[in-house]
């Protein structure tokens, strides 16, 4: 667990916690679906000796996880960053995606038309630096021209400066602490930091979201139209948020669609995402759904007496082969 814990300081899923937690062990069912996703962005890194056309699959460098409540898109996705930083990626992942629309302190910024939020900005920073620090402090800015800012979290804007000068030869370590430094400029780094990140080409990036669908509805923000009316911002009207959200380009991105944020189903083309982008995962097929419930009965979650292979397999028609509720129905097996 505190490997883990090192791996994936950001946070750990609701559902992976759930699992220790029920099973009273630190121990995850690695699923075939979890290795197709971690071998297509390997391959993209170390492209196989046979090529894409026709005599194998073309790995995709961005995918949408998707799929039915409790299939696991959230734990594949902290899997797959745990794998990524365990072979020395630079790994940008946001654990809590809705996270960056609710919450905290907004203003439009009349420069950009979009709208800041200079408090998650910072957490944004500072969870960017909890596993990457030492690794950010080798890699140097590309790109040095200034900063903008905007309003303080708290204090306004500043007085007769509206940029903020990158020095020749900063790391994006320095990029960082700027924004965590000066609160005006949190928002405008986290913007840069985006930039910054495709550009970077000594080591592998990889850019991971969870609750993905978050961003693709309205925020917890509203903006006042007259004395009784107001209306509610969308995601995409969120400076870090359209900075982040696309998918049409180049790097490797994989962002994971979450049914407890209670965004409800989305279209099937989602603009700024590629067509071929989204990936259903499955739920426990039967094989998976035997070794598990042989798991549970090795952790006692089953008394001996009472396992059968009718009523586990009864238990997984039950549930349709849902994860979670798999996990709550043994222990009704008597």
């Amino acid at each position: 667990m505190e490997e883990l814990n090192a791996f994936l300081p950001e946070g750990l899923p609701v559902g992976m916690t759930k699992e220790f937690e029920e099973s009273m062990r630190s121990a995850l069912l690695v699923r075939q679906s979890f290795l197709d996703l971690r071998d297509n962005f390997r391959r993209i890194v170390d492209p196989p000796l046979w090529s894409f056309d026709g005599k194998g699959p073309k790995p995709k460098r961005q995918i949408v996880l998707d799929g039915p409540v409790s299939c696991g898109k959230s734990i594949a996705l902290s899997m797959l960053v745990q794998w990524a930083r365990e072979q020395g990626w630079l790994v940008f992942y946001i654990a809590k995606g809705k996270e960056w629309t609710h919450g905290g302190f907004f203003y439009k910024n009349p420069q950009t038309g979009l709208w800041d939020t200079p408090v998650q900005a910072a957490k944004i920073l500072q969870d960017f630096l909890k596993f990457n620090e030492s690794r950010l402090q080798q890699i140097p800015c590309q790109i040095f021209d200034p900063i903008p800012l905007g309003e303080g979290a708290g204090v306004g804007w500043m007085k007769g400066v509206d940029s903020m000068a990158m020095p020749e030869g900063s790391t994006l370590y320095d990029l960082v602490q700027t924004g965590l430094t000066y609160t005006h400029a949190a928002v405008g780094v986290v913007v840069r930091l985006r930039k910054e990140l495709s550009l970077v080409k000594d080591i592998p990036v990889l850019i991971a979201i969870d609750q993905y669908n978050s961003w693709f509805t309205f925020s917890e923000y509203g903006e006042p139209i007259t004395a009784r009316s107001w209306r509610p911002i969308h995601a995409r009207e969120l400076a870090t948020v359209s900075a982040f959200r696309s998918m049409m380009h180049n790097d490797m991105m994989v962002g994971a669609f979450s049914h407890s944020t209670a965004v409800g189903k989305l279209r099937k083309d989602l603009p700024d995402v590629p067509l071929d982008a989204r990936t259903n995962l499955p739920r426990y097929s039967l094989d998976e759904a035997a070794t598990v419930c042989h798991y549970y009965l090795r952790q006692r979650l089953i008394r001996r007496e009472a396992f059968s292979e009718e009523k586990w397999k009864k238990i997984y028609y039950l549930s349709n082969g849902n994860g979670a509720e798999m996990r709550w129905l043994v222990s009704f097996i008597q």
